[in-house]
């Protein structure tokens, strides 16, 4: 992240952080200090992601000491990020280096007794007592409603699962026929470009340079579900996004991000999630600390904790409320 540098006029790069430093997240104190930070702002829980490659576990230990420790004192839920790890998020060619699979019955309940812990711990973030977890790409499962019926049916004797799908190109009809709960729309912040800034779009990435490619970042919320939606929809905003940091310029950039654009974001989305049921009302950020895709709350040295004011705006803005 650091050796990032700018790839054309007005590129910010690269993010260093501020209050937080480059901070080591085995540090309780530095876990602690992220989770003060959010809920000052507004966020009532964090998502973490989780990675299970029958039974291979990844970037595990933070998350474990949360909860063998008990701290912080924050509320939390877990998504598994179901996808195979290739090297293009390092801008390669999608050389696979870790494959996903799904191996069956005996892995998902190996898979199920593995989250026993967090499910059961007092912090885990419910609706209407059952568990929420979210599947990063529900339709990449080989059976997804097969995969929904089996997980609550084992989730029974803990009160039940709130099953949420979410990723980019997901389809809203399919996704409620699988059976989850909710759908999470994780699209890009990327405004429609007209036809004229599309024809720029092209001759500036492809004629003049090599990339990266770039978009107007959208000031509002692109995660807009249709009207007959028959589950649940759970809008999500996001701060920036400029992944050059590690795909250099194969990176995609959104351009002319700011606080102010972000609170029109969040604005939008407590529209979207108010017309879901009271305790389904959720909105969704990417992400708290995805640096290296430039998409974080976490103060920063151009804006300070201007993200996180934005967010607390926003919501304040939509009459949520928020610590003083």
């Amino acid at each position: 992240m650091a050796k990032a540098r700018p790839l054309f006029r007005g590129h910010v790069q690269p993010h260093l952080p501020a209050d937080l430093g480059f901070y080591d997240l085995r540090v309780p104190e530095t876990r602690a200090h992220q989770a003060d930070l959010a809920r000052s702002h507004g966020i009532t829980g964090f998502i973490y992601w989780h990675y299970w490659f029958a039974g291979r576990h990844l970037l595990e230990r933070p998350f474990n000491e949360v909860l063998q420790s008990g701290e912080p004192d924050f509320p939390f839920c877990v998504a598994w990020a179901n996808h195979s790890w290739s090297d293009r998020w390092m801008g390669g060619e999608e050389r696979i280096m870790l494959p996903q699979t799904y191996p069956g019955p005996e892995d998902d309940r190996a898979h199920f007794e593995y989250l026993r812990t967090a499910f059961e711990d007092p912090r885990y973030l419910q609706i209407d007592g059952r568990r929420v977890l979210f599947v990063f790409r529900g339709n990449d499962l080989p059976d997804p409603a097969g995969f929904v019926e089996t997980w609550k049916g084992m989730a029974e004797e803990i009160g039940g699962l709130y099953l949420v799908s979410c990723g980019p190109f997901l389809d809203p009809a399919q996704t409620a026929a699988q059976g989850f709960d909710a759908i999470a729309f994780i699209q890009k912040p990327f405004a429609r470009p007209t036809v004229r800034s599309r024809m720029n779009s092209y001759l500036r990435n492809h004629h003049l340079r090599r990339g990266p490619h770039r978009f107007d970042y959208a000031d509002f919320c692109g995660s807009n579900p249709p009207d007959d939606l028959a589950c649940t929809a759970i809008p999500c905003v996001w701060p920036n996004w400029d992944d050059t940091p590690r795909r250099d310029r194969r990176g995609v950039v959104a351009v002319g991000s700011t606080p102010d654009k972000f609170q029109r974001q969040v604005m939008g989305a407590v529209d979207i999630a108010r017309r879901a049921p009271g305790p389904e009302q959720i909105v969704t950020i990417k992400s708290w600390n995805e640096w290296a895709e430039g998409n974080y709350l976490e103060p920063d040295q151009e804006f300070g904790t201007g993200w996180l004011e934005a967010l607390a705006r926003g919501l304040a803005q939509r009459g949520v409320d928020v610590p003083a």
